[in-house]
């Protein structure tokens, strides 16, 4: 066994038994050390700062900001921060603001053990981790056309049951401009229907409930 654990973990996460369980397969490593947790983005700042980790294990969605906002926190600071997203979300927008923001990997909670710890030891060897099927989702959604933010904000007001005419309302346009975004909307994202749109545009990330 090694006397110097040669990875440091940081983890962050607002579940307690997510973090029991992730702090016991840390433990059971060789070449690996649990340097810290935390349970918000301020303290996953506080920590990182004092613990300086190897790598850190960042969920998605926290109690404060999301796991985004706090990992750009952190590397507005530490610019050669190492982290790994930890999710139960895999849609292709949040995978690809991840990625812009400057994660190193992308991993479902839903993963086996076996294979956070390959992604721990190959983010720390300076290499990008995004599991197969993940890559795969991305890659499908290649080309795709996005939405516009006011298409984006027509989806989430749908996503709250709104008609037209209150949609045009809330958002200070015509009714006619509400239809035309909602056409628009259907079209990009292959949607048969309002509410599929909005199924649609949660399982990929472009909306939260």
């Amino acid at each position: 066994m090694s006397s110097r654990p040669q990875i440091r973990v940081l983890c962050v996460d607002d579940h307690p038994l997510f973090l029991e369980g992730i702090s016991k397969v840390i433990a059971y490593q060789d070449d690996m050390a649990m340097v810290g947790t935390a349970s918000n983005g301020a303290d996953a700042l506080a920590q990182f700062r004092e613990s300086q980790p190897d790598v850190t294990l960042m969920d998605l969605r926290l109690p404060d900001i999301d796991g985004i906002t706090a990992m750009a926190a952190i590397r507005r600071e530490f610019a050669d921060a190492r982290v790994m997203m930890l999710t139960t979300f895999e849609g292709d927008v949040e995978i690809q603001r991840a990625l812009a923001a400057g994660a190193r990997g992308y991993m479902l909670k839903t993963s086996p053990p076996k294979d956070l710890l390959a992604g721990i030891r190959a983010i720390h060897a300076g290499r990008k981790h995004i599991p197969v099927e993940i890559a795969t989702n991305l890659a499908e959604k290649v080309g795709a056309e996005k939405l516009s933010e006011r298409e984006i904000d027509v989806l989430r007001e749908l996503a709250e049951g709104h008609r037209n005419r209150d949609i045009g309302i809330h958002l200070s346009i015509s009714e006619d401009t509400v239809k035309g975004h909602v056409r628009s909307i259907l079209d990009k994202l292959g949607a048969r229907d309002r509410t599929q749109a909005v199924s649609i545009g949660v399982r990929r990330g472009i909306i939260h409930l």
